[in-house]
């Protein structure tokens, strides 16, 4: 067992393994903040709760949320380091053109992008949303843009809530639904306009606003949509 675990084989899946636990980690806290955090805050109308959970449940919460990210994603990048090493010395670069690696790559391009909303969009600004908590709570005055900050914080989780259906359905797909190429196949256009489509809803998460996205049952619908979207466009263009 041991030295079957020191082989390439067994670190890639030593690293499956990791990306699995951390993933199951990030997503699941990506869910409760969503449909169970964000629904008490605001449903809730007494505001030293609301303080009391800003300050003592939010840093503990986004620790694990911001750390299960990172290794989620770092373990996956070694991840498709190794395989696609394997791949390309087994059969050059076509070898990633194949529906294995197009379903690998779609679901990766999507979880890059969630990761990336975790660390330089929701994070900094839940850092100020707690700060101002903690200075409330002393006696200083509110911050007056915390409600733009919390906002932005917000479209940034709805989008990743948005985006982790689809990025589960390819990372799944890959070994368990491949799909038939065709000397026809157009690999290009589908890079370009699935690396569009999210551009254009991360640029959402950006300056945007929720819009359908804003309820649990509008964001899971357009998460189910979105990663049809992207079945539809493997079936034309593959």
């Amino acid at each position: 067992m041991i030295n079957t675990l020191l082989s390439l084989g067994g670190l890639t899946f030593v690293f499956r393994w990791l990306h699995l636990f951390f993933g199951i980690l990030w997503i699941g806290i990506l869910y409760y903040l969503n449909y169970v955090q964000g629904a008490f805050m605001a449903e809730t109308k007494d505001a030293s709760t609301k303080s009391q959970v800003t300050q003592l449940l939010v840093p503990r919460v986004m620790w694990w949320f911001r750390w299960g990210a990172m290794w989620t994603f770092v373990t996956g990048l070694l991840m498709l380091m190794v395989n696609s090493h394997i791949a390309v010395n087994q059969g050059g670069m076509e070898a990633l053109r194949t529906p294995l690696w197009i379903n690998i790559l779609t679901g990766a391009l999507f979880g890059t992008f969630m990761w990336a909303n975790v660390w330089f969009v929701i994070w900094p600004r839940q850092k100020k949303i707690i700060a101002n908590a903690v200075a409330v709570a002393g006696g200083a005055a509110a911050n007056p843009e915390i409600a733009t900050i919390a906002a932005r914080s917000g479209v940034a989780s709805r989008t990743n809530v948005l985006f982790s259906i689809p990025m589960m359905f390819f990372m799944l797909a890959a070994n368990h639904l491949q799909f038939a190429m065709t000397e026809t196949s157009n690999v290009m256009v589908y890079w370009l306009l699935a690396i569009l489509i999210i551009l254009g809803l991360e640029a959402n998460a950006l300056y945007g606003k929720t819009g359908p996205i804003t309820t649990i049952k509008g964001v899971i619908t357009c998460g189910f949509a979105l990663a049809g979207v992207f079945v539809v466009l493997l079936s034309v263009l593959m």
